[in-house]
């Protein structure tokens, strides 16, 4: 019998998504800020970037958030390197992959977990507010833009596009 190796693939690090846990809130903090300033960076500017995610947030607001709305947690041997949550009316508020772990199908693993739950829940469609360096990966699953905004964080302007994908039955 041949092994990964002998086959030609690469050990691939061992990757789960859970549910959130209370204790969860710190470790999704440092996906979201690394998501926003080693990747969104490239499509925002120094000054958007810090004000959409800057160091001093208020921690017991993000914690008190992030119990709110619950997120399916991405881990990779043990560590933290993403999450995604979806609510009871399809809308998805957060859907961040650690800055330092892209491209390895932590993303596509949530969005899969998310369309699992929205069926779950009976959902006919899924919104969500995405940036624009988000915006190839929720077209790349099927979501369309539907209006570009432009959010205001801390004085700074953003931009960003309410998408939409609608759902049928055995979606996913």
């Amino acid at each position: 019998m041949k092994t990964a190796v002998q086959c030609g693939e690469q050990q691939k690090a061992f990757m789960k998504i859970r549910r959130f846990q209370v204790g969860d809130e710190t470790s999704l903090f440092r996906v979201y800020f690394s998501a926003v300033h080693l990747v969104a960076s490239r499509d925002y500017s120094a000054q958007q970037v810090q004000a959409w995610a800057p160091a001093d947030l208020d921690m017991d607001l993000w914690g008190a958030r992030m119990r709110e709305i619950r997120p399916f947690v991405a881990e990779m041997d043990g560590e933290v390197v993403g999450y995604a949550d979806v609510q009871l009316d399809g809308y998805m508020d957060h859907f961040f992959v650690s800055g330092t772990h892209g491209r390895q199908g932590i993303g596509r693993r949530l969005m899969q977990r998310i369309h699992e739950e929205a069926m779950s829940l009976g959902l006919t469609e899924l919104t969500s507010d995405v940036s624009k360096t988000a915006e190839p990966f929720f077209i790349l699953h099927g979501f369309e833009v539907v209006e570009r905004r432009f959010p205001v964080r801390r004085g700074v302007t953003l931009q960003n596009a309410l998408m939409r994908k609608r759902l049928a039955l055995g979606d996913g």
